[in-house]
């Protein structure tokens, strides 16, 4: 056994008491008799970058302590749970491209990068818990969605964490990549600064062009080459 393992052994205990259990899990299995996978997204409302869903199923006897919701954990808190859920659990991430988003809307590309998180699991689902107000059309199990979900499920928490983790890291190599816009800074959201770096370097290939700030950017393009 490496030492790495036996301090991951080391890190799993229980639940935080104040924060997401394995209540939902529990009434699932007893009713489904499987195992039960949580999924979650992140990246809605950037203006750029993907959208990025996790799909978790955790072991019942091995959750890892401090799963919440990502926004209540520090950058480095939820690198190390990212590090200790990829190596405890089955985890699929999955993620819809700024054309996908755009020929969708950003709902659908939401559900299908869910869909496509589940379908991913090298463990099968018997049931699923969905974060927000919406079950995904074409999902390989049965599921429920759960508003909030992320601070009452445990293994909605985990796919929070790795979707938010694994987007980050995108959104990082997509600053090297585009340097200027500061993405690896922002994400991708609309802050003063990437409006800016909008307005003088212009739309890029990861932007979501069905978004209002980029579709008016583009048209006062549009209107600035016809007039030229």
């Amino acid at each position: 056994m490496t030492k790495r393992k036996k301090q991951v052994q080391m890190s799993l205990l229980s639940a935080r008491p104040d924060g997401p259990d394995f209540a939902l899990e529990e009434s699932a299995i007893k009713r489904f008799g499987g195992p039960v996978a949580g999924v979650d997204e992140v990246g809605r409302g950037p203006l750029a970058g993907p959208v990025v869903t996790a799909a978790v199923i955790l072991d019942p006897a091995a959750i890892p302590e401090g799963l919440n919701d990502s926004k209540k954990l520090s950058e480095a808190r939820r690198e190390a749970l990212f590090d200790i859920i990829c190596e405890t659990a089955h985890v699929c991430v999955a993620s819809a491209a700024p054309d996908r988003i755009d020929a969708l809307n950003i709902r659908g590309a939401t559900l299908w990068a869910m869909v496509k998180a589940l379908e991913g699991l090298s463990l099968p689902p018997a049931y699923a818990l969905f974060d927000g107000r919406d079950v995904p059309p074409g999902a390989p199990c049965p599921g429920e969605h759960v508003i909030k979900g992320d601070g009452r499920s445990v293994s909605i928490a985990a796919a929070s964490i790795v979707a938010k983790v694994a987007r980050d890291r995108m959104m990082k190599r997509i600053g090297r990549a585009f340097p200027g816009y500061g993405f690896e800074v922002h994400m991708g959201y609309g802050t003063r600064r990437h409006q800016e770096a909008i307005e003088q370097l212009g739309v890029c290939v990861h932007h979501r062009r069905s978004f209002r700030p980029i579709a008016e950017r583009l048209a006062r393009q549009d209107a600035s080459t016809k007039t030229d």
